[in-house]
């Protein structure tokens, strides 16, 4: 169990942050600025669960919320510390257990779906958005020479399989809604 006993620190004023191991590292450091992107993503899961979603989703949610904690330790935690907090190995593929669940019970697409509709579906979207980004942010921390660029293959997985995830969620969170909003190319200009 993590104990937070004092808020802050001050030790951040000086534009710097620090990571498991103790050192400082810029907080404009690749590292930095993906465990801050994959946090983001985190609070968009987060605040898309407060958007009357079915029970089902929610609870796929918050296993994903959980994953995403493991996920940024893992991001901050060198390699050379065995043993420690990292994502575990099986984690994209039961991200892909979810998706096949989802996707089994909706309809093909038959068009591309807009990143809006009833039911969260928006703050789903938002979230896949928020999904990508955390994905770039930690393949751009992956390119720098090792061991900087240090990132587990696991991490890289999930994030990609997670946008997917998100997606068919708000798939599923429309058609529960009442229906997906789907794009009609042209369609603003009749």
């Amino acid at each position: 169990m993590v104990v937070l006993n004092k808020i802050y620190t001050r030790t951040g004023d000086a534009g710097t942050t620090g990571v498991v191991t103790g050192q400082r590292l810029a907080k404009t450091h690749a590292r930095i600025v993906a465990i801050g992107d994959v946090d983001e993503l985190n609070a968009a899961i987060g605040v898309a669960m407060d958007h009357g979603l079915s029970d089902d989703l929610r609870g796929m949610l918050l296993a994903i919320q959980n994953d995403l904690f493991d996920l940024g330790a893992d991001l901050a935690t060198p390699e050379t510390l065995k043993g420690e907090l990292r994502l575990g190995e099986n984690r994209p593929g039961r991200l892909e257990e979810m998706i096949d669940t989802i996707n089994e019970a909706l309809p093909p697409l038959e068009s591309f779906v807009l990143p809006s509709g009833p039911g969260g579906a928006g703050a789903l979207h938002l979230a896949r958005a928020v999904a990508r980004r955390a994905e770039r942010s930690v393949w751009a921390l992956a390119e720098l020479p090792k061991p900087e660029g240090r990132v587990s293959a696991p991490v890289t997985q999930f994030l990609n399989r997670l946008s997917d995830f998100l997606f068919v969620a708000a798939r599923k969170a429309s058609r529960d809604g009442g229906g997906e909003v789907l794009w009609v190319p042209g369609g603003a200009s009749e």
